[in-house]
């Protein structure tokens, strides 16, 4: 598998595990999953990268449907691969596309509300009845039982409402809380993107870290035949020997540590995107280090307004509440409706006569028992809930952009600045070697200059991975992760 970075290195102390990366970028998503019409997902960022960041709701963003039975060949992963798979397979693409026909049909029954309903049916019955039940007794010229006598009939029947002010706006509620479901669903792409954008990321760095550690590795090995050689010389003492040769062991665990972190990031993108069970696949894209030029706050901040799908879902579930609140009041209203009905019914259809009713009314509530005042109290306050969430999305974009430039800046110095300590770690190591080589120092110094070096490669390897995921989450911030995540991530 081909990694980004490629460092030598020494031990890898105070790693940021995978565990903790994944608990950052799930509370940039969480709050709540969101239901439909009413979807934003937040943009955190490293500020928020810690443990306290443990209100979690990510279980649907990073489970999915597994896509087939898995194939004998090694998949070749791209990261566009990787976010057209999630697209589909992902549980909350999943989730949120069935919420859109929930709304679908919820807008469906609204309509039938205002449609005329008619339906027809044939009957053919077969009847006998005692005379007693119709209060005749012992009326000797009348038969104690009728029957039994058949007859047929067939009947259609059609009823109308031709004015009722609340069914309309009841469903021009609905049809507004669709809008917003589809929002919520190209919203809830964004989040996804986002998810595997950065499970991807989580490999690469991963793979790093084994990468570095293996060096690490050859490192220690050569520093200890370096100090067994010397000891079996005389040039060296005993301690020397054991001081590297626990040096070694401990690089050694250190990748045994790196390579299952490797391995359950792997697992993890697998899970995102509905990968086939048990599928083997490595990652063809490696995504090295490329800065951007990204807008201005302030153009920033505008293309987000227009451009975040969860603020205008927020606005279209405030406009739905407006208008379940003018159908509560118009409960109030006089409602006008019509419905007719024919049959035709005989001994047989060839003998038969025809009958039929027509007729319309209005109706008016005069009482209802306070059931309409408790319609439009309720519908009062779901309307200030659904703008205090839209005013609540407003300021999160504000905090979602500015948090997003304040990461990208700051993981670009960590950048600059990791990667001149790698280069001078580098040269103090190379320098610590040939003083022992020399003789002039012992191997403790060797040591803690392979320790520096782990340090060092290990910020810079952190650095990377920060500045690849704050571009994304900026795009996730400008609602345009979905669509532009390859550009953001140097991707052509």
């Amino acid at each position: 598998m081909k990694t980004t970075l490629h460092l030598v290195a020494g031990t890898q102390k105070h790693r940021p595990s995978l565990r903790i990366a994944n608990v950052a970028i799930t509370a940039i998503l969480c709050g709540a999953m969101p239901a439909a019409g009413q979807s934003y997902v937040p943009v955190g960022g490293m500020a928020g990268r810690s443990q306290s960041s443990t209100s979690i709701q990510g279980t649907v963003l990073s489970g999915s449907v597994p896509s087939g039975p898995a194939s004998n060949e090694v998949l070749h992963l791209t990261l566009r691969d990787a976010v057209s798979r999630a697209l589909r397979y992902n549980l909350g693409t999943i989730e949120s596309g069935e919420n859109v026909t929930t709304a679908r049909g919820q807008r469906l029954l609204a309509l039938s509300n205002l449609l005329p309903q008619a339906s027809a049916g044939v009957t053919e019955s077969v009847e006998q009845t005692s005379v007693a039940v119709l209060g005749i007794k012992n009326v000797p010229q009348i038969p104690r039982v009728i029957g039994p006598f058949s007859y047929s009939s067939a009947d259609a029947s059609v009823s109308a409402t031709l004015f009722n002010f609340s069914s309309i706006q009841r469903f021009r509620a609905a049809r507004t809380a669709e809008d917003a479901a589809k929002l919520s669903y190209q919203d809830t792409l964004d989040a996804v993107t986002l998810v595997v954008g950065n499970s991807y990321l989580q490999v690469i760095e991963a793979g790093s870290r084994v990468e570095a550690q293996a060096a690490q590795v050859r490192n220690a090995k050569a520093l200890y035949d370096q100090a067994l050689d010397s000891f079996q010389a005389g040039t060296a003492p005993k301690i020397d020997v054991t001081r590297t040769e626990v040096q070694l062991h401990t690089e050694q665990y250190s990748l045994s540590v790196a390579r299952n972190n490797f391995d359950i990031a792997k697992l993890s993108l697998a899970r995102a995107i509905g990968l086939p069970l048990g599928q083997q696949f490595d990652l063809a894209d490696t995504l090295p280090y490329a800065d951007i030029n990204p807008p201005t706050v302030d153009e920033a901040l505008k293309s987000a307004y227009n451009s975040r799908s969860d603020f205008r879902s927020a606005l279209d579930s405030q406009k739905a509440a407006e208008r379940d609140l003018s159908a509560a009041r118009g409960e109030r209203y006089p409602v006008i409706a019509m419905n007719g009905d024919y049959s035709d019914v005989g001994a047989t259809f060839g003998h038969s006569n025809g009958n039929f009713a027509v007729e319309a009314g209005v109706r008016v509530p005069l009482f209802t028992g306070g059931r309409i005042k408790g319609d439009i109290t309720e519908a009062q306050a779901s309307l200030r809930q659904r703008k205090a969430e839209a005013e609540n999305v407003r300021g999160q974009i504000d905090y979602d952009v500015r948090t997003a430039y304040l990461n990208l800046n700051a993981a670009k110095e960590q950048v600059d600045v990791g990667k001149q300590n790698v280069d001078l770690a580098n040269e103090s190591l190379a320098r610590s070697k040939d003083r022992f080589t020399s003789g002039v120092t012992d191997s403790v110094e060797v040591v803690q200059a392979e320790q520096a070096l782990a340090s060092a490669n290990d910020q810079y390897i952190t650095s990377v991975y920060n500045h690849s995921l704050a571009k994304l989450e900026l795009a996730r911030a400008l609602g345009v992760a979905r669509t532009d995540y390859s550009q953001y991530l140097g991707r052509k």
